[in-house]
């Protein structure tokens, strides 16, 4: 733990000493969102592979990138691509940037995935307002040694999802017409889709719908003491008992297509939120 402590430290101070202001709203982005951020005005970039010890994304639709700027008069940080089990990454790997984002003082995390959708009622294209998740990956970040100064060892996940937050991007939804869903989000490990025994089992325990991130990253968020709101692209629909084959490329196309309605979701949550601004 100590060294990873001192690695997480580290990718921090190399951060800290290159940036203009330091951030205080944390934004990730999913597959194919990364164009759900462009009204940010950047201060500065960098490349995954250009930050020391930093994890890089090698999954389709995660450029990979850091920027470090503003939304209104908000300091934000947004990673464009994120860091996922199935590419065989520890859970301490994958929630890395979250630990990087603690160092810096950021206290609201914004999390966007791609999902599948699982609920009857969604439609492809519809955006989901996380309000819980289940946690099917068989990984949990925190396991080990606790760093009692990052956070307490059992946190409550009762609320991981902030209220406050939820209500914010709903507010936002509303006022700008926005089809907005609200369910629970199931993280399993991947990268294999889901069959349709597997599909029909998510739906009884009460899934909304299902990918293959997030929920380590929350989990390390919430015992970062951060607050946090999850965002789902529902990029397709598993119906167990009319299954159809779910192509990366038609994932990637839908969250794409999406990106601007997600854009006007985080941005409505980020000028609004009650956080210290610029100047």
């Amino acid at each position: 733990m100590e060294q990873y402590k001192r690695l997480v430290r580290e990718t921090a101070k190399h951060l800290r000493t290159r940036l203009k202001s330091l951030p205080v709203i944390g934004i990730l982005t999913g597959t194919g969102l990364g164009d759900s951020v462009r009204s940010i005005s950047a201060n500065d970039v960098f490349l995954y592979t250009d930050l020391p010890h930093f994890p890089v994304s090698t999954a389709p639709g995660h450029p990979g990138k850091m920027i470090f700027g503003s939304i209104g008069n908000r300091s934000v940080m947004i990673m464009q691509g994120r860091i996922h089990l199935y590419e065989g990454y520890s859970p301490k790997e994958v929630t890395f940037p979250i630990r990087v984002m603690q160092q810096l003082g950021i206290g609201h995390l914004i999390v966007t995935n791609a999902a599948g959708g699982l609920n009857s009622d969604f439609q492809t294209g519809d955006i989901m307002c996380i309000k819980d998740h289940i946690n099917l990956s068989g990984a949990n970040p925190l396991v080990g040694p606790n760093a009692d100064d990052w956070g307490v060892r059992f946190p409550d996940m009762t609320q991981a999802y902030d209220p406050p937050l939820r209500q914010l991007v709903a507010d936002g939804a509303q006022a700008a017409r926005i089809r907005l869903q609200t369910g629970v989000y199931a993280g399993l490990r991947g990268p294999s889709l889901e069959t349709a025994a597997e599909m029909r089992f998510l739906k009884t325990i009460g899934c909304d719908a299902v990918g293959f991130s997030t929920v380590q990253e929350v989990i390390c968020a919430v015992h970062a003491g951060m607050n946090v709101l999850g965002l789902s692209t529902i990029t397709n629909i598993n119906d167990p008992d009319d299954p159809s084959p779910a192509s990366v490329e038609d994932i990637i196309a839908v969250a794409e297509s999406s990106a601007a309605a997600v854009e006007t979701l985080v941005t409505y949550v980020v000028e609004n939120i009650d956080v210290p601004t610029i100047g």
